[in-house]
């Protein structure tokens, strides 16, 4: 793996890793969005990641003849994707969305699963970061042997 090929396959996932982020912060800001455009509660988004290549059996992966392919690698966002588990229910008749027996439909984001997601996120794009500034100093070592 060269080393524009390395730093392009962290640099994929640290876009990915952003927008996984940045989801889950949407998610931990509608936590208590009872009511949406779709007259809903909001819906908790996931997202997906990929293999870019991600149709390549992984049989080629293990020829010679498919490096070049698995160095143009990386990860991509597949898709974002809403959280299919049901609403919670809370009795709350005071709350301007509550039926007529007073239980409001809450959004089914949990704040604390939110918050675990976010420091995986965040780890995960800290080790990207590390990868490119130690792919860096490889290159710097490279050419300083050439001196």
């Amino acid at each position: 793996m060269g080393f524009f090929s390395a730093l392009q396959s962290s640099a994929s996932a640290l876009t990915a890793q952003r927008l996984r982020m940045d989801t889950i912060s949407e998610n931990i800001a509608n936590a208590n969005t009872t009511r949406t455009e779709e007259e809903t509660p909001y819906q908790r988004k996931t997202v997906v990641f990929e293999a870019r290549n991600g149709n390549i059996p992984f049989s080629n992966y293990l020829s010679e003849a498919s490096q070049r392919i698995i160095n143009n690698g990386g990860v991509r966002v597949a898709a974002i994707v809403e959280d299919q588990t049901p609403f919670k229910s809370v009795y709350d008749p005071g709350h301007p969305d509550a039926d007529e027996n007073g239980i409001v439909q809450m959004p089914n984001v949990d704040v604390v699963t939110e918050m675990v997601n976010m420091i995986s996120a965040t780890r995960a794009y800290e080790a990207n970061v590390t990868a490119i500034n130690t792919t860096k100093s490889m290159a710097t070592k490279a050419l300083e042997i050439g001196k």
